[in-house]
């Protein structure tokens, strides 16, 4: 099973930035079409930001024009630029596959704070 660990997330004021990382430790990465989640408090897990093996990138609607994914396969590593936070950014953020069905093992996710 692939690992995947999360960093990258800290306390941030609104209209701030982070920029997370997540390592893979498999070179299945590569093949993989990845995403980023993110888990608010009392919600569910929702799926924000993908990237195809090839490069394509799709968001939500809440984080359209603000997120950035981006990924590095020489480096197996995935990436989110979040600009402009806001504070219902505020989640514990995952990366995984953007497959929902065929997730891998989850890591620990990378804590974002955002203050009004």
């Amino acid at each position: 099973q692939v690992q995947l660990v999360e960093s990258g997330g800290d306390y941030a004021r609104a209209g701030g930035s982070l920029r997370l990382s997540c390592a893979a430790s498999s070179s299945i990465f590569i093949i993989n079409n990845m995403g980023w989640y993110r888990q608010a408090p009392g919600k569910q897990r929702e799926l924000v930001a993908t990237i195809t093996a090839g490069g394509r990138t799709n968001y939500v609607d809440s984080v359209k024009d603000r997120f950035t994914i981006s990924r590095d396969n020489r480096k197996k590593k995935l990436y989110l630029q979040m600009n402009r936070l806001k504070s219902e950014d505020t989640a514990i953020y995952y990366c995984n596959t953007a497959d929902t069905s065929k997730t891998w093992n989850w890591g620990q996710g990378t804590r974002v704070t955002v203050s009004s």
